[in-house]
């Protein structure tokens, strides 16, 4: 039976209306993916002495164990934003007498077909064969690998599995953010470390190698969680296009707002329902652990906030960039509708920025907790918001108005380039570099918190006079709409 499902999905590819772009989209991954593992292979054979140059005076087994874990903590929220759910291919076999069983293991069959799977092999084989083996022996070096791999595994299919439960309840996606962001908190003030935990397991290992069978078990555990589940959802509804079920109660909150209200939880919705525009504001709850990587104390002691503010400007808008990058085409399929239906172009305007601004609302409160380390990334997030809320969404939507890239919303966002187009490729550009405009001559004139007090000045004086924008925009809007509308049409 799996060979059969396979086979109707080879003949399925070839028979596409766009096998032609699919086979190019398909070379250029399958090139991609070439180079990973290469470059995989290389870090794996020259590992040892890597680790020598980048930790010199260190125990090279320590640091190696204690990458282990760390390494595969970081794919796991890899593979939440690339890993694609394995489920069209099903879904014409559902009303013919297979047993579910049979379903079920070709998704998970499917699902073992992944990058992920196979790059840790290459990363650490290596590493294992060469320094393993010759300090502690063969089989050693044979459980280090049977973890390894039950590790990417046991990371597989429950990164399936976080997928389809978030699908069904948009409570675990909180709930998964907060454990995340504390597990983050707790890593960065060293209160926990990964690396720690990962270099006392896998000590133990060592010493006692058939401890590697524990991740093995691990493995089987999360792949029988998921085909359980599978087996239970096992439904058209639930698996065609992974679309999340929700009812149509509105948004109390929005209410206040009248028709603008209404639109903007008309947007919610269609966010939350589908796989592109879902995918890709989930996104953004990954990039606010930029902070991380760019909030130094080095550089907060000696006022460097260059790419402090880069980070702040994407942490507190990247619902703007990310989602905004891709307005109005979010709404290609029903634009004519919009059109021509008792909608005003003014309301609808200003739905859009009621919902950035609600968005940057939120994100900067969540990113304050970096405030714990110093009061001046305070002062750069909020800089960062005032222009997130003022003058970054102004410069979206007058790009989106120029836009014409239709967008299937039924589609995932990963390696997706449909509705990626000039436009909105250079969009990002002068909606990052703005800023540097108020700041940089502040900051070369040794001033650079004036810099930030222009800048946030600068978006909250945008912001207060947002009806004047909204005018503007409207007028471009309705110059170019019917530009827009021809272009949506072009599937």
């Amino acid at each position: 039976m799996l060979s059969t499902f396979l086979s109707h999905q080879w003949t399925g590819f070839w028979r596409s209306r766009g096998k032609g772009s699919n086979i190019a989209v398909q070379i250029v991954m399958g090139l991609l993916i070439l180079y990973l593992v290469l470059c995989a292979f290389g870090v794996g054979i020259f590992m040892d002495k890597m680790i020598g140059a980048a930790f010199p005076g260190k125990d090279v087994f320590e640091v190696f164990n204690g990458f282990i874990l760390y390494y595969f903590a970081l794919e796991f929220l890899s593979r939440l934003q690339i890993q694609e759910l394995p489920t069209l291919a099903i879904v014409p076999y559902l009303h013919l007498n297979i047993p579910k069983r049979k379903l079920v293991n070709f998704l998970n069959v499917r699902a073992l077909f992944s990058v992920f799977n196979f790059i840790p092999l290459f990363l650490f084989l290596p590493f294992c064969i060469i320094r393993i083996s010759g300090q502690y022996g063969g089989f050693a070096c044979l459980m280090y690998i049977v973890a390894i791999f039950s590790l990417a595994i046991f990371n597989n299919y429950l990164a399936l599995y976080v997928k389809r439960v978030s699908i069904a309840n948009t409570r675990f996606v909180v709930i998964g953010f907060l454990i995340l962001l504390t597990l983050g908190l707790l890593e960065y003030f060293k209160v926990f470390s990964i690396a720690a935990v990962s270099n006392t397991v896998f000590s133990y290992v060592a010493r006692m190698p058939a401890l590697g069978f524990v991740f093995t078990a691990l493995a089987i555990a999360i792949f029988l969680v998921n085909a359980r589940y599978l087996r239970s959802n096992l439904y058209t509804e639930e698996l065609s296009s992974g679309e999340k079920k929700k009812s149509s109660t509105d948004y109390p909150f929005l209410d206040r707002f009248g028709e603008v209200g209404s639109l903007a939880a008309l947007e919610i919705k269609l966010i939350l329902r589908n796989k592109r525009s879902k995918s890709t504001v989930s996104k953004g709850l990954i990039f606010i652990f930029y902070g991380f990587l760019f909030y130094k104390q080095k550089a907060l002691d000696g006022d460097q906030f260059g790419m402090m503010l880069f980070a702040a400007i994407f942490m507190t808008g990247n619902m703007v960039l990310l989602y905004g990058q891709f307005m109005f085409g979010w709404q290609s399929s029903e634009f004519d509708g919009i059109l021509t239906n008792k909608i005003s172009v003014r309301n609808f305007i200003k739905s859009k920025l009621l919902l950035f601004n609600l968005s940057s609302t939120v994100l900067t409160i969540i990113v304050s907790l970096y405030g714990f380390m110093s009061w001046k990334i305070l002062m750069v997030q909020f800089a960062a918001y005032f222009y997130s809320i003022g003058i970054a969404p102004i410069l979206v939507l007058y790009m989106a108005t120029r836009n014409y890239k239709a967008i299937d919303l039924s589609k995932g966002s990963s390696f997706n380039f449909q509705g990626v187009g000039a436009t909105s490729m250079l969009m990002s550009f002068p909606v990052f570099m703005l800023p540097y405009v108020f700041y940089l001559p502040f900051s070369y004139m040794g001033n650079p918190y004036w810099g930030f007090i222009t800048l946030g000045v600068a978006g909250l004086a945008s912001y207060l006079s947002q009806s004047f924008w909204v005018e503007f925009l409207v007028k471009e809007f309705n110059s170019r709409k019917y530009k827009i509308a021809e272009g949506f049409r072009e599937r």
